[in-house]
């Protein structure tokens, strides 16, 4: 032996090598591929952190509206208004995934 472990067990994901391999598991349809499976692993944690991240950005707008700075008002709001959109959106997923056996 040249100082090598022995491999015990078969490899028999030979397809998911590669980042392509990566980002193509757990397998899911259409627009949910653009969905970081690290992230999709655990949807319903990432969507109630994104609903409560825009509701935290929203604040900010509203702050940034009552000091009269217009520019920055409207960036918080746009950014809470598209933190809310995709936490609602991961919600939806979670919820309409089969239940786990």
């Amino acid at each position: 032996m040249s100082g090598t472990p022995p491999m015990n067990a078969a490899n028999d994901n030979a397809a998911r090598k590669g980042l392509r391999g990566w980002w193509a598991s757990p397998p899911r349809p259409g627009t949910q591929r653009l969905i970081n499976p690290w992230e999709y692993r655990h949807i319903r944690a990432f969507g109630v952190t994104h609903i409560a991240g825009g509701f935290v950005a929203a604040t900010a707008g509203v702050v940034c509206l009552s000091y009269a700075a217009y520019g920055w008002a409207a960036f918080f709001l746009v950014v809470g208004v598209l933190n809310l959109a995709g936490g609602y959106w991961y919600i939806t997923i979670a919820r309409s995934a089969p239940p786990r056996a």
